[in-house]
């Protein structure tokens, strides 16, 4: 890190702010200001009378978001209720310390994070996150809607410790550092992929969490959901068959999902839409018809399926695929 505050491209993806281009006298404001415009609106302390240095690189996979924040400067980072009503983000945020230690507080809990542990926030409620000295964090954020998991269930694992060194969040950790560490290696299409990779291991993490930590009916959903994802492809998923491979009457499973305000049915085509689209988005599947993509994920009659994705996207697969294919 050489200090600098000039902005550049390292390439079309990712671009990095390094902290001492400006002048010194400057530094401080320009920092709140340049994380703010990154990470949203946040009431930013900086530390004491130490030199402020730092450098953040910031991209997107896909639908994620993906900052690199290196600092020597003390930091305290605050989401007040003033400014979530300036601007409401349904943003879930993971948060990986790499080198040294922060601090996180939210939804009465708090934890210490190191590079053995991490956490995660949701940016539409209040928290506060600090560090006393030098750190070096990766943080994901991840649209709520993304998730296969109940807004009520993130909440209970809000700033509570994840381990980087056992169960899923061994293989979640190195990944993710490395992810952000070589974020401007990929193309847009490998970029893409990743995301949907981040997505399945987030996924994965937060149903062990729930798992071991939630009730059983609020554990219960996330496994209905990564069930849901990976029978996608069979035409003949229906609720039945999701209750009857969770030993649940589909009175339950209904049930279930009634209290997120949606439908069994309806979270199969939602899912199945989103993986279609992003297959259409993937210059590497460009060989495949619109009806195959939308087959391969379970929707073989592609006359329904063109109009579902019309509904959803206000215009037909083919236009969308089109529209992608012109923008690169």
């Amino acid at each position: 890190m050489d200090g600098s505050m000039a902005v550049g491209e390292r390439s079309p993806a990712v671009t990095v702010i390094r902290s001492s281009d400006v002048d010194p006298g400057e530094r401080r404001e320009y920092w709140r200001h340049t994380i703010c415009d990154t990470l949203g609106p946040l009431d930013l302390r900086i530390g004491g009378g130490a030199p402020l240095v730092g450098e953040i690189a910031t991209a997107r996979l896909g639908p994620i978001g993906v900052a690199r924040i290196v600092t020597t400067t003390p930091h305290a980072v605050r989401r007040t209720t003033g400014l979530i009503r300036r601007d409401a983000s349904e943003t879930v945020r993971l948060v990986l310390p790499i080198a040294g230690t922060a601090r996180l507080a939210q939804d009465g809990r708090s934890t210490t994070i190191t590079p053995a542990s991490f956490t995660m926030y949701d940016f539409s409620r209040p928290y506060v996150l600090d560090y006393t000295g030098a750190v070096e964090l990766a943080v994901y954020s991840i649209p709520r809607s993304r998730l296969p998991v109940p807004a009520d269930a993130v909440r209970d694992l809000t700033a509570a410790p994840i381990s980087a060194v056992d169960g899923a969040g061994a293989l979640t950790a190195p990944l993710f550092a490395r992810l952000v560490r070589d974020i401007d290696r990929y193309d847009t299409a490998t970029a893409a992929r990743l995301s949907t990779v981040v997505l399945e291991l987030v996924t994965v993490l937060l149903g062990e969490r729930l798992e071991g930590a939630a009730p059983p009916t609020t554990a219960l959903m996330p496994r209905l959901c990564a069930f849901i994802d990976s029978h996608l492809p069979d035409p003949d998923l229906t609720p039945a068959v999701v209750a009857a491979a969770h030993h649940i009457s589909p009175r339950s499973l209904h049930r279930l999902f009634a209290a997120e305000e949606t439908t069994v049915s309806r979270w199969i085509r939602q899912r199945r839409l989103e993986r279609c689209r992003l297959d259409l988005a993937d210059p590497r599947l460009r060989r495949l018809s619109v009806s195959t993509i939308a087959a391969r994920w379970g929707m073989p009659n592609s006359a329904h399926f063109s109009r579902l994705f019309r509904a959803v996207h206000g215009m037909p697969p083919s236009v969308y695929r089109e529209m992608v294919d012109a923008a690169r």
